[in-house]
């Protein structure tokens, strides 16, 4: 197959390689749902992990991001972003398949072995990445850049949601009705997703890549380029201090629910599927409006919802009563997949946005290694954090004293996870102030975003549901804290 890049791209080719990245796109996500979230960490809890190794499961992806290094000069090289992306990802794909058959036999199955073989999956798939970011940016015209993402977006997640409820309900019943092939079961998962992969890389070598023309500096004089620009150099600290405070939590919050709280596998999934589909109803919303106002004013309205959810974390499980605990637990998911898809998407496009053309795969490379470095620390604190507070607890009540009743009210009640939850929470809201350094090409007053959201939201109330009563709800938690913004340069 010629994978060499083209001088000039017609319409046409550029309309039909935007579709086979959209069923790239499908494949990578059914690769990742039957390898990642829920089922990779009850995979792991049944290999015997502890909370370290949790947390070291959950820092790989992003730490292997620093070998990105490797992509920048390869790139350099050969000037082929699409053979490094398509060859990268087709060697990556490789170790889930031997995973699956190594753990496959009891004698071979241990955590260590997963971790090992998910190390190269990541490692390869970090060397793929900058060159499919910079092929992208050059593929996807700016214009429909929020559109073509966010359409793309809601059809792989269409296809988790779908995936998901297959695999719990399958899952728990192999648990239930035959426990000795749970872990079999994930190992064939294990190996259906290589294999799904490497059809995805396939697919995704029939898209065209328009050819890029780098300049002749020297890459180590390239590397500081972005962090001589002090609008990129904002964005990536503003970055780096974001995913560091939610990756202390987030990758903790399957855990807590499936050892503190006993919920079964299925339970779980139906809750991120209800995550999933709050985040595919509203993206093309988010998507619609990072490109008529900014991604940054997007990020300032659906960031300090997630930070919200956050701090909802810490009263779930003080309950006795099993139906508040998963009614709360469905809000927080909610409101969590509407923030996040505003979040997620944003924060890649403006990283796409505020590169140049010309050295865009350095700049993202960059970003991406920073990033990395902060996003896998997360993980590793909050596993350190975790045993830390293992046997330290904090319990605040209200107590009600009557003639007819004596009733003592949970508040709040911290421990091992909860305490994680919080310190997330408080770092995230401390990292949105550093977002006001960072200038974006049309940016809009998030005030003013706000109104005209609430305006469109009620208008269309069947297909933005929830959004416009809860996007100002932050406010109030930003005021507690009182954090004072200084005033811009």
């Amino acid at each position: 197959m010629n994978l060499k890049p083209s001088p000039v791209l017609s319409e046409k080719e550029v309309q039909r390689g935007l579709k086979f990245v959209i069923w790239d796109g499908l494949a990578t996500e059914i690769m990742t749902t039957f390898t990642g979230g829920a089922f990779l960490v009850a995979m792991a809890l049944l290999l015997g992990a502890n909370n370290l190794q949790i947390g070291l499961l959950a820092a790989m992806p992003t730490f292997t991001n620093i070998f990105q290094l490797i992509s920048i000069w390869l790139v350099r090289r050969y000037n082929n972003r699409r053979a490094i992306a398509v060859y990268g990802a087709f060697i990556a794909r490789v170790p889930l398949i031997l995973a699956g058959i190594i753990i496959l036999s009891p004698a071979n199955a241990s955590i260590d072995t997963l971790i090992l073989f998910l190390f190269f999956y990541y490692f390869f798939g970090s060397i793929a990445g900058p060159s499919w970011n910079s092929w992208m940016k050059d593929l996807v015209p700016e214009s429909m850049l929020g559109s073509y993402f966010s359409r793309r977006s809601r059809m792989t997640q269409t296809m988790n949601v779908i995936l998901s409820i297959a695999l719990a309900i399958l899952l728990d019943f192999i648990k239930h009705r035959y426990p000795e092939y749970e872990l079999s079961t994930y190992s064939i998962l294990f190996i259906l997703a290589g294999v799904t992969g490497i059809a995805g890389a396939y697919i995704l070598a029939k898209a065209p890549e328009p050819q890029s023309y780098l300049s002749n500096a020297n890459i180590l004089a390239l590397f500081k380029l972005p962090l001589q620009s002090k609008n990129f150099r904002s964005l990536l600290i503003f970055n780096s201090a974001w995913v560091f405070a939610l990756n202390i939590a987030t990758p903790f919050f399957t855990v807590f629910m499936m050892k503190t709280m006993g919920l079964p596998i299925s339970y779980i999934i139906i809750l991120g599927i209800l995550g999933q589909l709050c985040s595919i109803l509203t993206i093309r919303m988010w998507g619609v409006f990072a490109d008529r106002y900014s991604n940054k004013s997007i990020i300032s309205v659906s960031a300090p919802l997630y930070i919200l959810c956050i701090v909802t974390w810490c009263f779930v499980g003080i309950y006795s009563r099993a139906y508040v605990n998963i009614g709360l637990l469905a809000l927080i998911h909610m409101v969590s997949g509407i923030s996040t898809a505003g979040v997620n998407l944003s924060l890649t496009n403006i990283g796409l946005k505020l590169a140049p053309k010309e050295d865009a795969i350095v700049y993202l490379s960059v970003k991406n290694i920073i990033t990395a470095f902060f996003s896998s620390m997360g993980p590793l604190v909050g596993g350190f954090l975790a045993d830390f507070f293992t046997n330290r607890n904090l319990l605040i009540t209200a107590q009600w004293t009557s003639p007819e009743l004596n009733k003592a009210f949970k508040l709040v009640s911290l421990h091992e996870w909860n305490f994680l939850f919080l310190i997330g929470a408080i770092l995230a809201l401390l990292s949105l102030d550093l977002l006001t350094r960072v200038k974006e090409v049309g940016e809009v007053d998030k005030d003013i975003v706000k109104r005209i959201m609430r305006t469109s939201i009620r208008s269309n109330l069947k297909e933005y549901f929830l959004i416009g009563n809860i996007i100002s709800i932050h406010e109030q938690l930003k005021a507690l804290i009182k954090i004072r913004k200084k005033p811009e340069d």
